[in-house]
């Protein structure tokens, strides 16, 4: 048996915590980009897990961390405020106070004790309008703590925010954090200067979608069921051929395999020109390098890939990315409306939802890869909640490159996923 958690309040205290009542203001672009798809995809979006906790933990050092967290990183510490119609304001508090479970795991392994703990948050819907976008417990055993449950919602921060928040709690770090926080970020998109900035980008996305074939994949004769699946293809081959192409380029290896998804999509699907929403960092803009905040935006490119070798292939995804990551950087909200007018306009519907995303760390390249077969491997199958239909990650893995896809059947099989795959693998090769 195993006793019901029992919490204990840790109190915060931000910036600002002598200055009144709560900062509020407009969602930034990266945001709302991200509050789109929890949205969409009807889940907070929760990222973490479990780590174990050095022998001798005391609960004061576990509540430590978790108010440095929620008082250093303003995202911990903001609520979401709505319109009649839906439209969120974010409502930044100075000062407040957050729970930390404590569970007991009676004579129950530890660490399956907090995997259900993250289970059951993964499983509970946050309301962001009355809870902190962060739930934190520590498992105790045998009257000492032993591991530590964290899951934080991803409208807190994107994987390169996280990196600087990881670095800044294990050195405590005390100075001023860097960077434009989201507040601010939404005051410089509402300027002349954004607005600006956010019109170059509406025209360039129209560019494409006046001419873009409606839809990325033919529509399978039927629908596997359950509908959404998670799938890892590991690729030793892919990868190596990736790092002889940019060594032969000098482009990254992140392009050569942009390239390759270009040219497999084509192979496999017959549409051409092939458009692509590739994820931007957008860290390369003033002021955003190290800030602990979700950033990242899906921009539009579009490719011709058919009959192409592929070292011209790989060309023509340089030229096309400059623009496609200068642009990726708007008004989510508006974009949609953009979209919307625009299918409205020729007189079908848009589909768009083709993704690519390299989220591996700076030293990507830097780990041997040795040699060995490729794989494919279908993690999940599930009906909730939903996928876009296909989004294409490239992972760090130890000896060898693999790609993480998500599809929704109902746009493209998981035999033509596989397909897929195997024709990234070839065209590079």
């Amino acid at each position: 048996m195993r006793a019901a958690p029992d919490r204990i309040s840790v109190g915060f205290q931000g910036e600002g915590a002598a200055g009144g009542p709560p900062r509020c203001g407009p969602l930034s672009w990266g945001q709302l980009e991200n509050w789109s798809a929890i949205v969409k995809q009807g889940t907070w979006l929760p990222l973490g897990g479990v780590k174990p906790l050095p022998e001798g933990t005391t609960v004061d050092e576990v509540a430590a961390e978790l108010r440095y967290l929620v008082s250093r990183y303003e995202p911990m510490r903001t609520l979401l405020r709505f319109d009649p119609d839906g439209t969120p304001t974010q409502v930044v508090y100075a000062a407040g106070e957050i729970d930390l479970e404590m569970v007991d795991a009676g004579d129950a392994d530890p660490a399956r004790v907090a995997e259900d703990v993250c289970e059951r948050w993964r499983a509970k819907q946050l309301d962001f309008a009355t809870e902190w976008p962060l739930r934190m417990a520590v498992v105790r055993s045998g009257g000492a703590l032993t591991h530590l449950a964290v899951l934080v919602s991803h409208f807190v921060t994107d994987a390169a925010g996280a990196m600087t928040m990881l670095a800044e709690v294990a050195e405590r770090t005390t100075t001023p954090v860097r960077g434009l926080q989201p507040l601010a970020q939404a005051q410089w998109q509402a300027s002349p200067a954004g607005q600006r900035h956010d019109a170059a980008a509406q025209r360039y996305w129209e560019g494409i979608l006046r001419t873009a074939a409606p839809d990325r994949f033919p529509r399978p004769a039927t629908v596997e069921s359950p509908r959404y699946w998670h799938g890892e293809f590991t690729s030793p081959a892919l990868g190596l051929a990736a790092r002889r192409w940019a060594a032969r380029s000098g482009l990254d290896t992140s392009t050569v395999l942009l390239a390759a998804y270009a040219g497999a999509l084509t192979s496999v699907t017959g549409v051409d020109p092939v458009v692509i929403r590739p994820m931007v960092s957008n860290r390369f803009r003033p002021g955003l390098a190290d800030v602990v905040c979700t950033l990242a935006q899906a921009g539009l490119l579009s490719i011709q890939a058919a009959g192409a070798p592929f070292g011209e292939l790989l060309e023509r995804t340089r030229r096309v990315t400059m623009a496609a990551y200068k642009y990726a950087y708007f008004h989510h909200t508006g974009m949609e409306r953009l979209v919307a007018r625009v299918a409205a306009e020729r007189g079908v519907d848009i589909e768009l939802g083709c993704y690519f995303n390299d989220r591996r760390g700076p030293s990507r390249d830097d780990a041997p890869i040795e040699p060995g077969e490729s794989s494919l491997r279908w993690v999940t199958a599930q009906d909730a909640p939903s996928f876009e239909p296909l989004f294409v990650h490239v992972d760090d893995a130890p000896g060898t490159l693999r790609l993480s896809l998500y599809l929704d059947a109902a746009h493209l099989s998981p035999a033509t996923a596989e397909e897929l795959m195997g024709a990234m693998e070839r065209i590079a090769g």
